[in-house]
């Protein structure tokens, strides 16, 4: 058997480590908490599993053998790293110290998601996030692929290896010019807005997908197609079309020339999910984001989620 293959306790090598660093067995025993016969039980064993000898000793004193020297230097790095790691373990249990990533639907990236994670910073300093503002297929191979530990995303079928839970429900509203004869109708449903130019999201998008559902087999009158809702909020603005987006949007159409109006029409509910993989475990950090986030999620009927008001939002499509 070669020296390589020997398996070395860590209680052993700290007992050699006191040994070389007093030179007396009965102060190194005290330091490792031993009786002495137990230490010098342990020393020789150590040295008997090596087969080499670690220390010249006698009734007067003991000293390092050249072998044993050639040992010590290796056995202090080994000893500092397991402590550097188990230390570094404990930050992490500990939810001291970690890292998660989140893939998530723009719309809550941009507009619920700030003021959250900029609360979670307070409370977990030590926790980097990750996060990756993509679409619902995007989302979901983020979380497939181990780039992400979780996803919010509006996909319930997400495949076998996969898991989904509700995370929160989303409904739909009208944006439309606060001149225009819409603003001034008392219900709504997307039946009535058929015949009305549409600016449309890219096929893509959720919401597109979520609106020619709910209408099929009638359709929209489609205006123009964008991908950035703040491009579809401009085109609106001008008076080119109305759109309908779901409510945690919203804030991309924020304006004095503006107004939203809830859509009442069966099924035109967009359901955003937790979606992570069934056969690997969340880090502490993701869990305890997970948690923080499921604690603070979006409530039906809230437009604006958790955005703060300073600053600019992204822009790209939902």
């Amino acid at each position: 058997m070669q020296i390589t293959d020997l398996n070395l306790s860590t209680r052993q090598v700290r007992a050699f480590t006191a040994l070389a660093e007093h030179r007396n067995f009965t102060r190194a025993a005290e330091q490792c908490h031993l009786s002495q016969s137990a230490f010098s039980s342990l020393i020789r064993t150590l040295e008997d599993t090596l087969g080499i000898r670690l220390f010249d000793r006698d009734t007067r004193r003991v000293e390092l053998t050249p072998e044993g020297r050639l040992f010590l230097g290796g056995a202090t790095r080994v000893l500092a790293s397991l402590r550097d790691a188990l230390e570094d373990l404990g930050e992490h249990s500990a939810g001291r110290r970690g890292r998660a990533g989140v893939a998530a639907l723009p719309s809550l990236a941009a507009g619920w998601m700030p003021g959250v994670l900029a609360a979670f910073h307070q409370e977990y300093p030590g926790i980097q996030v990750d996060v990756a503002d993509v679409l619902s297929e995007s989302c979901i191979e983020f979380v497939r692929s181990g780039r992400a530990d979780f996803a919010l995303a509006s996909m319930r079928s997400v495949g076998p290896d996969l898991q989904a839970e509700p995370f929160c429900r989303d409904g739909f509203y009208l944006v439309c010019r606060k001149d225009h004869p819409l603003s001034r109708r008392r219900r709504l449903t997307l039946a009535a807005l058929s015949g009305e130019p549409f600016i449309h999201l890219a096929q893509d998008s959720s919401v597109r997908q979520h609106i020619e559902a709910a209408i099929h087999p009638a359709k929209m009158n489609g205006m123009m197609e964008l991908d950035q809702l703040s491009t579809v909020a401009g085109m609106v603005r001008a008076g080119l079309g109305i759109t309908v987006v779901p409510a945690l949007t919203l804030f991309h159409f924020d304006g004095p020339d503006l107004t939203a109006l809830p859509v009442e029409t069966p099924g035109l509910t967009r359901e955003v999910f937790v979606v992570r993989r069934r056969d690997r475990s969340l880090s502490i950090g993701a869990q305890a984001l997970l948690a923080f986030m499921m604690q603070r999620r979006p409530q039906p009927g809230e437009k604006r989620g958790a955005r703060p008001k300073a600053g600019p939002s992204p822009t790209r499509r939902r």
